[in-house]
């Protein structure tokens, strides 16, 4: 018998996340680590969670994430973004709701890249005058 399997990528700063769902018992698995031991922060499960929220099928779907890159903020919005997107792949009538949320929106934000000639992105060394 073939599983029922959705996927798709989540995408954050410089974060990637792989996102399987599979019908289930709403164990979260984040690079072979349980959701609690993964992440330090409440607010960082609460994030990866929304979407499933949103739509209420929080517990309904096992999900297994791949994630690579970044740090803790932006692999929880990458995993966030690939979960809404796998979402749409089980009932794309969930589509007006997670939009409605902004949470199909790829965040395009990223870190502006150091300059030469300054000590940042906007930084400027210090000026004087004599």
């Amino acid at each position: 018998m073939t599983e029922i399997n959705y996927n798709a990528t989540g995408r954050r700063k410089s974060s990637i996340a792989q996102v399987f769902l599979t019908p289930g018992a709403g164990n979260i698995i984040i690079n072979k680590k349980p959701i609690d031991q993964y992440f330090p922060y409440d607010t960082m499960k609460m994030i990866v969670q929304q979407p499933l929220n949103v739509v209420a099928v929080n517990g309904k779907y096992d999900i297994t994430v791949r994630v690579k890159g970044g740090g803790f903020s932006g692999q929880a919005s990458a995993i966030r973004h690939g979960i809404s997107r796998a979402l749409l792949n089980v009932n794309s009538d969930f589509r007006g709701k997670l939009k409605k949320e902004g949470l199909l929106t790829r965040d395009p934000r990223a870190v502006e890249r150091k300059k030469y000639g300054q000590k940042g992105a906007r930084r400027r060394f210090q000026f004087s005058k004599r």
